[in-house]
């Protein structure tokens, strides 16, 4: 921790290492024959297969490249899956079309989604030796992107409109002007993501890092939250501000 870290493209572009093995860095995770071509032949005859047959064989597959898998999960067509054995899925979870649910790191947990939700179309679940942890029954909406080289964690019946941008982590040290920017990243200074449950997160809205959400609170579309929000409110703006209370009685609680 502290240290200036350019770590996952260092590794997947080392010059020891083959084209072979640079892929199977980025995208499977490990060296292993038997796990690269598990992995290309279930992708290369089942992920864009159209109708009832693609969601069976998907259904049937992918879970064998899959950390964990429950029961009755839906895969729709050209899901991107990197470092699968990092993903762990709850039972009745729906994937939809052209989702990107990527693992990657080399000492992360990966990407958690509990049972009952749903990743709507072209949506990016993007790791860099983060983790990502969903709740019960949260719906993700379509081309949202989650980033996470922290941790990132969506509590229980949460709505992530369409377009959100969630970013856990991504801090670059700018005072150091002599050194480029894109190896300017600051491990210690990624505080992640985390917002509780039964919260409503608006179309187009940014949430930076750092952020806490605290539960019942609704963000209004369009908005960047740069800071914690209290439970039982009704936020938004740039920077997002607390617009009025949800809750009657009391002051909402202040998240920590």
């Amino acid at each position: 921790m502290g240290e200036i870290s350019y770590k996952v493209q260092d590794e997947v572009a080392g010059r020891k290492t083959t084209s072979m093995q640079k892929y199977q860095d980025m995208v499977v995770g490990s060296r292993d024959l038997w796990a690269l071509v598990k992995y290309e032949l279930i992708v290369l005859f089942v992920s864009a297969i159209p109708g009832a047959l693609g969601l069976f064989l998907r259904g049937k597959l992918y879970p064998v490249l899959l950390g964990a898998c429950g029961s009755g999960v839906v895969f729709g067509r050209n899901i991107t899956l990197r470092h699968p054995h990092k993903i762990k899925l709850g039972d009745r979870v729906i994937i939809d079309d052209n989702v990107m649910l990527d693992a990657k790191g080399a000492s992360n947990s990966g990407i958690s989604i509990a049972s009952d939700c749903f990743v709507g179309r072209n949506s990016i679940l993007s790791c860099k030796d983060g983790d990502i942890e969903i709740g019960e029954r949260a719906n993700i909406g379509f081309n949202a992107e989650i980033f996470s080289c922290s941790k990132v964690r969506i509590g229980a019946d949460n709505l992530i409109s369409a377009y959100t941008y969630v970013v856990g982590g991504g801090n670059y040290d700018l005072d150091q002007f002599e050194k480029t920017i894109n190896r300017s990243l600051r491990e210690d200074r990624a505080r992640g993501v985390r917002l509780e449950d039964n919260i409503w997160i608006g179309t187009h809205s940014v949430l930076m890092d750092g952020v806490t959400i605290g539960s019942g609170t609704a963000v209004a579309a369009g908005s960047v939250v740069t800071g914690p929000m209290p439970e039982g409110v009704i936020a938004g703006g740039t920077p997002a501000r607390v617009l009025r209370k949800r809750m009657s009685g009391a002051e909402p609680k202040k998240s920590a």
